[in-house]
């Protein structure tokens, strides 16, 4: 069963900001929602569909399911069946065998960004850039369905 083993952290914004980053592509996604040990996602990236099923985290894996979709039919998907969604622009960083993925966030969610780094085994070690900061790999407010129902701007930052 293909899982996702995926670890989230924060980032440095001065380190973040005088990083040569690439150029990020805008992704949209929405949630069907109803459903409690799964979450189902639809998304638009660039001019391509995805339709995602992923299962209860445990620790930092779950069951995961991707298929790209028809742009069209992804667009509707989300216009018929989802009521709550984000909006970011992701940069993808190459990593050796990794990849880092940082989201900066839109809308509702503007203000936070959030690096994730994909393993293939809960242990496996990586190294960390220097606009990488806290571990938020447990903090399930930063999972972006979360971030769908309750948006950062309503956290109340000190």
């Amino acid at each position: 069963m293909p899982k996702e083993i995926e670890r989230k952290f924060l980032i440095e914004p001065e380190a973040w900001k005088q990083f040569n980053k690439p150029e990020g592509k805008h992704y949209r996604q929405g949630y069907i929602t109803g459903a409690d040990d799964v979450t189902i996602r639809v998304r638009v990236a660039e001019s391509k569909g995805y339709l995602t099923l992923k299962g209860k985290t445990v620790g930092i894996s779950r069951d995961e399911f991707e298929y790209e979709i028809p742009y069209e039919e992804a667009i509707a998907m989300m216009n018929s069946f989802t009521k709550v969604g984000t909006e970011k622009i992701r940069y993808k960083i190459p990593a050796g065998d990794l990849v880092w993925e940082v989201d900066e966030f839109l809308g509702a969610n503007t203000g936070l960004f959030v690096a994730e780094i994909e393993l293939q085994d809960e242990n496996q070690l990586f190294d960390k850039p220097s606009w990488v900061g806290e571990e938020v790999s447990a903090d399930h407010r930063y999972f972006n369905s979360s971030l769908a129902v309750q948006p950062f701007c309503d956290w109340g930052h000190s």
